[in-house]
C-alpha cells in the first residue's frame, strides 16, 4: 500500500491561520476597557454646551452622571484658558470568547476636557487614577424667587379715567424688600407705568423675569413665555412691560 505524504508546510498552514485568527481577537479585558472609555466619552458629550460654567458646576454635573466618578477637577471656567479638565473613573464589563465564563469588569480613569474648543464625541485618553475617594460637589444655589403673587396683590388698581401714580408705584416696589439679585426697572409712558423684575442672564438660557404694567382700568403681572425670555427676544425688557409682545405661535 502506498501512503500519501503531504508536504509539511501544507499541514502547518491551517494551524498558523487558526492561531493568528484567535490572537487577533480582542480580549475580554480589552473589550471591558473600551466599554469604560465609552462611558467617559458619553459623559463628555453630556457636559458639552455653549453656556459658560464654573469648575464647581461642571464637577457637580459630571458627578450626577450614572457610572461616573469625578476624581480631579482643574481650571476655573469652561470659557477661560483651556476650559475645565476632569479625571473621571468609569467601569466596563465584557465577556470573553466563551460566554459560559464569568464576565470581566474593569475600572479605568480618563481625562475629559469641557471647553468650546473640545471636539464632539472624541475618545478621552486613559490616565492613571488619582489616589483618594471621588470628589463631592454642592449643588448650585437656587435663584431667589420673583415676587409674582406679592406684586399682583400690592400694585394699585387705577379706575378708568384715573391717573397712575408713578411715584406711589416706586414706593410700593421699594417696600417689597427684594433680594439684591433681583433687578427692578420702572418706566412711565403715555399715562401708564411699566415694571420689569429680572435676574441676571447667562446669555444662553431663558432669563428669569416678570413684567407688569399699570394703566387706568388695567393692572397686569405676567411671566413672558419661554421663547420670549431667550436672549435677544425682548421678553425680559421694560419695553415688553409697556407694549406687551404678541404671544408666540
Amino acid at each position: 500500500m502506498r501512503r500519501l505524504l503531504l508536504p509539511v508546510p501544507l499541514l502547518i498552514a491551517p494551524l498558523l491561520l487558526f492561531t493568528a485568527g484567535c490572537g487577533g481577537l480582542p480580549s475580554a479585558e480589552g473589550k471591558a476597557s473600551d466599554a469604560a472609555r465609552d462611558v467617559a466619552r458619553k459623559a463628555g458629550e453630556r457636559l458639552d454646551g455653549p453656556r459658560p460654567r464654573t469648575a464647581e458646576e461642571v464637577g457637580h454635573s459630571a458627578s450626577g452622571i450614572d457610572g461616573v466618578e469625578v476624581l480631579r477637577v482643574t481650571g476655573t471656567s469652561t470659557h477661560e484658558g483651556d476650559g475645565i479638565g476632569l479625571v473621571v473613573r468609569t467601569s466596563g464589563t465584557a465577556y470573553g470568547q466563551r460566554r459560559d465564563r464569568e464576565p470581566v469588569t474593569v475600572l479605568r480613569c480618563f481625562s475629559v476636557r469641557v471647553s468650546p474648543a473640545s471636539e464632539w464625541g472624541e475618545d478621552p485618553p486613559a490616565v492613571d487614577c488619582p489616589d483618594g475617594p471621588p470628589l463631592t460637589f454642592a449643588p448650585p444655589p437656587e435663584p431667589p424667587p420673583l415676587p409674582y403673587e406679592e406684586l399682583r396683590a400690592k400694585l394699585p388698581r387705577v379706575p378708568e379715567g384715573g391717573r397712575v401714580d408713578e411715584a406711589g408705584i416706586r414706593r410700593t416696589l421699594a417696600a417689597l424688600d427684594l433680594d439684591r439679585a433681583i433687578r427692578t426697572e420702572v418706566k412711565a409712558d403715555d399715562g401708564r407705568v411699566g415694571i420689569l423684575m429680572s435676574l441676571k442672564s447667562n446669555g444662553h438660557d431663558p432669563q428669569d423675569c416678570l413684567v407688569a404694567h399699570v394703566r387706568p382700568g388695567v393692572t397686569e403681572v405676567w411671566v413672558p413665555p419661554r421663547v420670549q425670555r431667550m436672549p435677544g427676544e425682548g421678553g425680559c425688557s421694560i419695553g415688553n412691560a409697556l407694549e406687551p409682545l404678541a404671544p408666540p405661535h
